[in-house]
């Protein structure tokens, strides 16, 4: 057996979720945060299966794109607010997909662009979730997948020289089918930065949330997730 890495991500997300259900981390009248990209969509698809067969009812879902409330709308799956009054500003989990996970289960978020509701929702939820194919499991940050920085448009040059000034290299995030740059749900551009050598993401999420233009970056290090990481040879790695 072989699975591809769209093979992987279904297994990691269909394993996770029938695991948290099994161990009632999922349950019935739960607030869960859903997350956006090709990692995170079979997990959501997979949550509204089980609701659909009845296993879970009353499931409150908060969506950290546009991208996943339209697709929680067309599975049935109510979407709120983080400022509704029936989720108070807090989440019981949150499932989303990673770009990168150190052994530490540090993170970078983002390549969807939606790190900052992302990060509202993760940081926000008593506990946090993460699917994955064996490709997002690495040694370390800052030399391999380009950490995403949402900024302010009018801050984009002096943000550029304070990332350098850190050691980062940073490219604008450009638009697939779309003239121009990236532009964030939240109406801000995407840097993506890159370091010669390996970066202590805690240190440097703190770091580059302290320049002024930074609305967030991709750096997910104040909440340590339960991680599962499938693998070609079908087997999920589950690091709690």
């Amino acid at each position: 057996m072989s699975l591809s890495k769209d093979e992987q991500k279904v297994l990691a997300a269909a394993t996770a979720v029938d695991t948290l259900i099994s161990e009632k981390k999922i349950f019935s009248g739960m607030k869960i945060g859903l997350g956006t990209g090709s990692t995170a969509m079979p997990a959501v698809k997979r949550l509204a299966e089980r609701i659909h067969d009845g296993t879970l009812s009353d499931i409150k879902a908060v969506a950290t794109s546009f991208q996943t409330t339209l697709a929680c709308e067309d599975l049935g799956i109510p979407v709120y607010s983080m400022n509704d009054r029936e989720i108070g500003g807090h989440l019981d989990l949150a499932i989303d997909g990673a770009d990168e996970i150190s052994p530490s289960k540090s993170l970078i978020k983002g390549g969807g662009a939606a790190l900052l509701r992302e990060k509202i929702i993760a940081y926000n939820s008593s506990a946090f979730v993460i699917v994955a194919d064996e490709s997002k499991a690495v040694p370390h940050h800052g030399t391999g997948f380009p950490l995403p920085v949402e900024i302010i448009p009018e801050a984009r040059g002096p943000v550029i020289n304070a990332l350098a000034a850190l050691g980062a290299t940073c490219v604008l995030r450009e638009g697939v089918r779309k003239a121009g740059p990236v532009i964030t749900d939240n109406g801000n551009m995407i840097l993506d930065c890159t370091w010669k050598n390996p970066v202590d993401a805690s240190e440097m999420e703190q770091k580059i949330n302290d320049i002024t233009g930074v609305v967030e970056c991709g750096f997910f290090t104040k909440i340590v997730p339960m991680c599962f990481i499938a693998h070609a040879d079908g087997t999920v790695e589950i690091r709690r």
